[in-house]
């Protein structure tokens, strides 16, 4: 009965998508003119009160200049419209492409090396098949959602279907705003960059339930989740219509009101601390509750079967983190290699600390740790990588590694839970402790960004209030654990409902490479 409710459900998933796009096509071919929307960056917010924070000086950036009339002469044209840097957009290309290799095969093996044997290819199919699922729902709803303006809370339709960002009479491409005054991106460069952002959050939910939920499951619950969490999410946290609009203080008023609930409470996200990494770990934490535990969890062995493959997957996601991080500068300029230096840095810092803590604590240092170090450091400085300083990252990646640490072993006894890969003990604990902490460490007087006023296009000369800061990451902090902790608990009751969550115990016993797929990562 539950299988043939699935198959009802996907078919007319398939007829709604099918019955939508013809308006969209046909907008399409009969549009006279497009204007891009205003479009937002993963990477800083501001406070409301002063501009949005964030990347290189408009003095850096490429800007259109005109030649002086003479007095005689009519009034000057409008200046031409911004166009592309190639440097920049061939950067964020190779930054997309970045965090695709982060996924795939990144975090698929990563995790695959952490589950048992007879588990791994179940893993590798999940995430891959997961990344595929979320860049064409990205394409035809997902992008609109989270990157149009409409409400504070989610974005409109004006991006469905990806309709008009080509304009077949002008025959130009739309372009998107950055940080930066008058620099701006091919538009769908952008699509594509956000949608490795939003591939990868879903992928990183599966760690926490690992080795026991049915593939329907997993994917349902990946759909229903990324539309009405992931999505909400980034629109608060990110979506703001650019800086080219900011003209004096009342602008810059009427332009914030126009950004996300947080973006306008001024919270700080370079690359998504809470849009990512809490958002997801949430997410996981809950579904291993509700899943339940692995059959034997306490009492037999589920030690990794691939320590090799685990060190491979954390390596790829380490070189990646580069294109999620200083990519999300969105130009090739100081701030992306601000970013650059800082997860380079954190992320080393953190592979130590966890290291030489678990070497004190538990007598031998492993490459587990180290691997989980790694991560934790990646974790903790994503939303703080454009705003603090070298120094300040080093700081966060020596208390990422150990409070994660804590929160795989102390934390995770105190809760109680099967959280199978430590979702939550290194992305949701790294992930609050690098949302606060961009707070403290973005201040000037700690070698920090401070924040950018775009009204006087220079640093903002208003006093830096790191406990003022610190109140509002925290905002942001609790507005994402509990969206994606109520609309989790109503996803996972809704896939329970359908097709189930769980697979029964003979095939978890036998494991889901066979019983669920029908194959095996390895033969004898």
């Amino acid at each position: 009965m539950k299988t043939t409710i699935a198959k009802w459900l996907a078919g007319c998933a398939l007829c709604v998508t099918a019955v939508c796009s013809v308006p969209a096509w046909a907008a399409d071919e009969s549009s006279a003119a497009t204007t891009a929307p205003a479009a937002s960056s993963a990477a800083v917010a501001a406070p409301a009160s002063s501009a949005a924070a964030s990347a290189a000086a408009p003095a850096a950036a490429p800007a259109a200049t005109t030649a002086a009339a003479p007095s005689s002469a009519p009034a000057a044209a409008p200046a031409a419209a911004p166009t592309p840097n190639k440097g920049d957009t061939s950067w964020m290309m190779v930054s997309t492409m970045l965090v695709i290799l982060m996924t795939i095969p990144g975090l698929a093996l990563f995790y695959g090396g952490l589950v048992r044997s007879k588990n791994m290819l179940s893993i590798l199919l999940q995430v891959f098949v997961i990344f595929a699922v979320i860049i064409v729902l990205w394409c035809i709803y997902g992008y609109s959602l989270a990157f149009t303006e409409n409400t504070r809370f989610i974005g409109g339709f004006d991006r469905l279907f990806l309709n008009g960002i080509w304009d077949p009479v002008k025959a130009t491409f739309s372009t998107a705003a950055t940080f930066s005054k008058g620099v701006v991106l091919p538009e769908f460069v952008y699509v594509a960059f956000q949608a490795t952002f939003a591939a990868i959050t879903c992928g990183l939910i599966i760690g926490a339930f690992a080795e026991r939920a049915r593939f329907a499951a997993v994917l349902l619950f990946v759909v229903l989740w990324f539309t009405f969490a992931y999505l909400p999410i980034a629109h608060m946290v990110w979506f703001w219509p650019g800086p080219d609009g900011i003209k004096d203080a009342g602008t810059l008023a009427s332009e914030t009101a126009k950004g996300g609930f947080l973006w306008q409470k001024g919270a700080l996200d370079f690359a998504g601390g809470t849009v990512v990494h809490i958002n997801a770990a949430v997410a996981g934490l809950v579904g291993a509750v509700l899943i339940g535990k692995r059959v034997g969890y306490g009492r037999e062995s589920m030690a990794p079967h691939s320590l090799t493959m685990t060190m491979i997957g954390a390596s790829l996601l380490w070189v990646g983190w580069f294109g999620f991080n200083a990519g999300s500068a969105l130009e090739a300029g100081d701030v992306a290699a601000l970013a650059f230096i800082n997860t380079l840095l954190a992320t080393a810092t953190a592979t130590l600390s966890w290291l030489f803590g678990e070497w004190l604590f538990k007598g031998k240092p492993s490459m587990l740790g180290g691997a989980s170090g790694a991560v934790a450091g990646l974790v903790a400085i994503t939303p703080a990588c454009g705003f603090v300083g070298p120094m300040g990252a080093l700081a966060i990646g020596l208390l990422a590694g150990l409070l994660c640490l804590w929160g795989v072993n102390g934390l995770k006894s105190l809760i109680g839970a099967d959280d199978s890969l430590d979702v939550f003990g290194v992305h949701g604990v790294g992930g609050i402790l690098g949302a606060l902490l961009t707070g403290v460490f973005a201040s000037p007087a700690l070698g920090g960004q401070g924040i950018f006023d775009y009204v006087t296009n220079a640093m903002s000369k208003d006093a830096y209030s790191i406990g003022g800061q610190v109140w509002i990451q925290a905002q942001a902090i609790g507005t994402t654990i509990l969206w994606s902790a109520v609309v989790s608990v109503v996803a996972y009751k809704l896939v329970d409902l359908t097709v189930g969550l769980r697979v029964p115990e003979e095939e978890e016993r036998e494991g889901l490479d066979i019983t669920s797929h029908g194959e095996s990562a390895y033969h004898a």
